[in-house]
Parts: C-alpha cells; structure tokens; sequence
C-alpha cells in the first residue's frame, strides 16, 4: 500500500506557463493539502487550545495562516487577493478554515501558473527589503509549513492522531513505509 493523504481537497493542479516552475505549483498544492489536513484534525472544541500562555490557540494559528497568505500574495507577490475583511470564514471551525484554505489556494493557482521567468525573478518590496518573487513565494510555503507543524504538535498535545503528510506518523503507517532513523537507513542508495 503507499501513502494516501486522507484529505486531498486539492487536486486539480494547472501547467505552469513555464515548465520550469511546475515544481513550485506542485510544492504549493501539496503543502495546502497538508495543512488542511492537520486542521481537519481538530475538532471545534479544540479551537481554543493553546499549550503555554504565550502560545497562540489553534484558532489564532489558523486565522494567522489565511490573513498572512492573503498579504503575502497580495502585496508582495500581486495575486489578485480578496479584500482582507472577506479572507476569514463565517464560522471559526477546523471545517470552515480548512474550506477557506482550499478556495483562496484555488483562485491562486491560475495566476501563478500564467507567471514567466522574469516575474519570477523580478525583486519586489517584502516588508522593508527587496526580494526576488520566487523567493517570496519558498518564504511562504515554508512559513506555511511551519505553522503546519506547529499545529501537529499541538494535536499530539491533545491526544490526537497526528496525520500523515510527508510519511509514516506513530499514528499512521503502512506496508513498506520506510522511516530513516538509523545510520544503516540513511546509507542506503
């Protein structure tokens, strides 16, 4: 059996104009099919949630996660963007976050893909300095990608399964999942 991501709201992923950065498209759905599912982990009694005092709750990771993506594509990047007071959902739930993530990934994905090298490459005001846009965009997925992680330990804090997004988890496993955790794995070629 291989791996299955239990939730794929993303799936449909267009050509990039420029085959050279395809990978960025495809790194950017996976990542958004990731965090949607460690949200959809979560139940609504758990929005509130917060390990330490100077934590934030999983509900303030979320709505970080949606506003700071609406600014990093919008302002820096110049997606087309809602206005920033219709990017959070009616209802704060894992449900509705995780459904909010998916439209606003969506609507990203044709303008990004439509994107040729010297707009990739083009530097671009990003906060108080200037950066290439490519490098705003790996800046976001990682940002991204960080509070993902976040989250999973939050759900590991709760006592809830922790889902699969690059491989095995102790909560989710299959036939020949192959974790590197020994000096003997990670000499294999």
């Amino acid at each position: 059996m291989a791996m299955e991501y239990r939730h794929k709201a993303l799936a449909d992923i267009p050509r990039a104009q420029q085959a050279v950065f395809q990978h960025a498209l495809d790194t950017y759905v996976s990542e958004c099919n990731k965090i949607i599912s460690i949200w959809l982990a979560f139940s609504p009694d758990d929005i509130e949630f917060k390990p330490h005092p100077k934590s934030s709750t999983v509900l303030e990771i979320m709505k970080h996660e949606l506003l700071s993506g609406r600014r990093f594509f919008g302002e820096f990047l110049g997606a087309p963007e809602p206005p920033a007071s219709e990017v959070l959902p009616r209802e704060n739930t894992p449900d509705a976050f995780a459904g909010r993530m998916k439209v606003l990934a969506q609507a990203r994905l044709p303008f990004l893909a439509s994107r040729t090298e010297p707009w990739w490459l083009e530097r671009v005001k990003f906060f108080d300095v200037e950066r290439e846009r490519i490098w705003i965009f790996w800046r976001r997925v990682l940002h991204t990608a960080h509070h993902r992680t976040q989250l999973a330990v939050y759900l590991r804090l709760l006592n809830k399964p922790v889902p699969s997004v690059y491989g095995p988890t102790a909560d989710v496993t299959w036939q020949g999942a192959d974790p590197t955790r020994s000096v003997d794995a990670a000499g294999r070629k």
